[in-house]
């Protein structure tokens, strides 16, 4: 299944601003009936028989944030303008993504990348770019899709209102 990452809106019926209770049913919609995993946690995330999570982080009732971790076979896509990213080696999603919208290296973890203007967020435990054998460092593990601001600091969070008034 193809899972086409839709900054700032959503991924699937996973929606950016709905409540927590849609969330959680959009959420179980998600799961393989036929293959349920003993990792699912309903409201929180579920696993997909190819291994792919699918995460979901609410805040007073709304959701925020959704996060998909890398699966182990390509069954499930995580697709973002037709790059898939988990399939490609990191530093080429970085390239890919980088010819849509500006993408920048975390200044707190240089192995991962977010881009600013969607939010999308791409993580991997470390880099290991010039390592194909080493799946963790040269993959992406794990892409996050939230809301514009959602990293900000309190001094950003007010600035971003301010331009927005």
């Amino acid at each position: 299944m193809d899972f086409d990452l839709a900054p700032p809106n959503g991924v699937g019926p996973l929606r950016i601003g709905m409540t927590r209770l849609a969330a959680n049913t959009a959420l179980d919609a998600l799961r393989d009936p036929s293959a349920i995993s003993e990792s699912d946690r309903p409201g929180q995330h579920v696993f997909r028989p190819s291994g792919l999570m699918i995460s979901i982080h609410c805040m007073r009732d709304m959701l925020e944030a959704i996060e998909l971790g890398r699966p182990s076979s390509q069954t499930d896509r995580a697709l973002f303008r037709g790059v898939d990213v988990f399939a490609l080696p990191a530093r080429e999603v970085i390239r890919r993504v980088g010819e849509l919208t500006s993408i920048e290296e975390d200044p707190d973890d240089d192995a991962s990348f977010i881009a600013p203007n969607l939010l999308l967020s791409f993580w991997r435990p470390f880099a290991a770019d010039d390592e194909p054998e080493e799946e963790q460092g040269y993959y992406f593990s794990s892409v996050l899709l939230a809301r514009p601001g959602y990293y900000d600091t309190p001094a950003q969070a007010a600035e971003r209102l301010q331009q927005s008034s």
